[in-house]
Formats: structure tokens, sequence, C-alpha cells
């Protein structure tokens, strides 16, 4: 598809000479062939017009999850890619959390070819564990070479320290990317919500913030024993910022994420025992909040993601205590990202780190391929069910006045949009 997108105003402060400048983009054979202040569409061409149209390179999410395989009637791949797409996202990192559980090179292909045709792009992460049972090591270098992006077994954490420090040495020899859960399980014990003064309120079961620092701490000092690359997901509390902080400053190869929920919600928002907000991490306090939001500010935390976990309705229809962990997220995040951040500063974070998985980072310029997201950063409006274009309607953000409207995106020769 040729494309002409009309008077759109570009955010991208890696080219300062175009940055917050509008311009006509033509796209041809799905590269971007003509940037210019004014551009005649040539024939064939389809034309873009959208009020306060903004473009941007495309957005990446490091943290979703579907149901295919084995769990479709939560999500399916052709469904949640969708989604991903409508939601901005060009690239999605997809977690092994199917049944059965992603952990050979044959579900990474599987995975690779049903999204094969599809404008969003999905990266596929295997199980580090077989089962993600915690026991013996997947075939790591197998589903590397079939495209697996990292190794995680999804919120599970690693108890037995030895099999980290064998998994770090061993992926180094192909410069593989191992996740490790911030949860000491002793420690969390039956607990559900953040330990706090709300959890004592309420009557329900306190996961303390140590629980996830105990962890760091072990995790970073294996890594700095064994070298390797490490990525610690959806990090909560205020000193697990702190300590990636310094493990930073050492020299250590690591990285960490934080889920939107955990920035916009404190876990004040549990006084309705509203299930929706059951989500792992639990949701913290003011404290934790204030320190995850300046952690993304200087670049601490190296990404910001939905965390899209999409559940049927029976996993939350329950008592707070029985209900299942997790919320969707994909197309509420820009507009809460949007209201704690300037359009420049969500842009940054939605738009950078695929090298972090050995993947191409796009450039805005002509001559290169065009993958693009459309948004209006200026609309509010209020988040309702109709928004949600996942299977699943698990959403924190149901009732909420957003910042940002996405439009869709252009990528892989393909036009989305709402």
């Amino acid at each position: 598809m040729n494309l002409l997108l009309k008077s759109a105003k570009i955010v991208n402060a890696h080219t300062t000479d175009l940055h917050l400048k509008k311009r006509d983009i033509l796209i041809q054979n799905g590269q971007i062939a003509k940037i210019a202040t004014k551009i005649e569409a040539p024939k064939g061409t389809k034309t873009v017009e959208l009020k306060n149209l903004h473009v941007s390179l495309g957005w990446f999410d490091s943290s979703v999850c579907f149901g295919e395989p084995g769990y479709e009637e939560r999500e399916t791949i052709k469904n949640g890619l969708r989604t991903a797409a409508l939601s901005g996202f060009t690239d999605i990192v997809l977690n092994p959390n199917t049944h059965p559980i992603v952990d050979s090179s044959s579900d990474i292909v599987f995975l690779k070819n049903a999204s094969r045709e599809d404008a969003t792009n999905l990266y596929p992460l295997g199980a580090m564990t077989m089962g993600a049972e915690g026991i013996d090591l997947a075939e790591l270098y197998d589903m590397r070479n079939a495209g697996a992006v990292g190794f995680y077994d999804y919120k599970s954490p690693i108890m037995n320290s030895n099999l980290l420090k064998i998994a770090l040495q061993y992926v180094q020899n192909f410069d593989g990317l191992i996740y490790s859960q911030p949860l000491d399980v002793k420690i969390a014990g039956k607990g559900v919500v953040h330990e706090g003064e709300t959890s004592t309120k309420l009557g329900l079961k306190g996961i303390p913030a140590m629980a996830e620092e105990i962890q760091i701490v072990r995790d970073l000092f294996i890594l700095e024993y064994t070298g390797g690359k490490l990525h610690i997901p959806t990090i909560s509390t205020a000193n697990a910022v702190k300590l990636i902080a310094d493990a930073k400053k050492k020299g250590l190869d690591v990285s960490c994420s934080v889920a939107i929920h955990n920035i916009c919600f404190t876990d004040e928002v549990l006084e309705e025992f509203d299930t929706a907000f059951k989500v792992y991490p639990p949701l913290r306090d003011k404290k934790d909040t204030k320190a995850l939001i300046k952690g993304l500010n200087n670049g601490t935390i190296d990404y910001v993601t939905s965390d899209h976990t999409p559940l049927n309705i029976e996993l939350k229809a329950v008592e707070f205590d029985n209900a299942d962990y997790g919320a969707i997220g994909l197309e509420s995040l820009f507009g809460l990202l949007h209201k704690h951040f300037d359009t420049e500063k969500c842009i940054d974070l939605l738009t950078h780190g695929k090298k972090r998985y050995g993947l191409v980072e796009p450039i805005l310029a002509e001559g290169e391929k065009a993958c693009l997201t459309l948004f209006d950063p200026d609309l509010e409006y209020v988040f309702e069910k109709g928004h949600v274009h996942s299977t699943s309607k698990n959403s924190m953000a149901i009732d909420e006045t957003l910042r940002g409207k996405v439009y869709g995106i252009y990528n892989n020769h393909q036009l989305i949009l709402n």
C-alpha cells in the first residue's frame, strides 16, 4: 500500500531537523520515500488526514501475554496483535505463559509462523526452565536459533540460585538475555496485596516490599559473579529502583521494567475489593510510585510496559483472595502514561530499547522502512469498555480519564487504524 500522511507532526528527538515539525510523509513499497512540507499524492496513493496527527517511530512493549496456544478464550494471537496495532504498538515481546509452556524451538517456530503476516511484529520469549518449573534448563540455544529474544519463567521466580548462575553463564555463548522475577516466595507467603496500611485496614494478607528486594539483591550478586545479561521485569518498590541504580553504576549488565499500573495506581484503590486491581507485583504506596516515576525519568528503569495479561471472567469474578493476578493494558498504556509524562518523554519511553533484545532500531528518515505510530497526544477522553479490543476485559483503566488517543500504526506494508 502506498500512503501519504498529511500534516503530521513528527515526534522524534533523535532527528533534530524534523523533531516537532509538521511534514507530509510519503510511503511507497513499505519505505519512507519522501518527507517534505507539502507533497502531492501520486496516482494510486491513499491519503490519510487526521485531526492533530502526530507520528513517531513504532512503539515497543516488552511484556505482553496472549493465550494461544491453550487459552484461546483469553486471547488469540491474531486478535492480540490487532489489539496491539490499534494501541500503537508495532513490536511486542510475548511472554511464554501458554499451555503448553513455550519451552522448545518448535514452540517458538509456531509463534513466529502464526504472526508472520501481521502488522505488529511478535518476538517470543522462551521459558528459562522446562515447563517453567524451575528445575531443569530448557532448550535455550535451540530456542534462540528459532527466534526467542530472551528466557523467562513468567512471574515465577528462580528459587535455585545455582540454576540462575548456570543460566547466566551458559547464554553468554550466544549473547542471550535471562529474566529473573523479583520475588522471594517464602517471604511473600500467602500475601495477595502490598503489605501496608491498606492491607491491614482491609484484612488482606500482605506481600512485603522486602520479598522483591531480597531477590533483586541475590540476583545482582549472582550477575556480578557470572557476567552475562540480566533483565528484572516489573519492579514495584522504591528500594528496588535504588538497588538497580547502584548495580548500573557498578557496570553490571542489568535492565528492568515497570508495569504502567504500578506508576498510575496505589493500593488505596483496593478499598472496593475490585479484582481488576489484583496484579503481581501488587500495587504499592505513593512513596513507591514516586520512586518508580523518578526511575523512569532518570533512566534507571529501562522500560514501561503494559504487562498485558488477558484473563477470562471466571478467573476475576470471584472473591479477591481467589482471583487470578493480572490486567490488560495495551489499549490504555499511552493515555495513562501521558498523565505522568509529557509527550516527548512518553514517545522516548515507548520507542527505545529494541537493541537490548537484539532487534534492529528503526530510523525515521527517507529511504528507511516505514515503522510508524499515529496518534493525537492532546485528546482527553474517558476510557470505556467499548475502547477495549482484547477478548478479555479485565482492565484497570475503565472510567479513567486518559490523555492522548492512538489512531493506529503503519508497519509491514499495512495501515491499521481505529
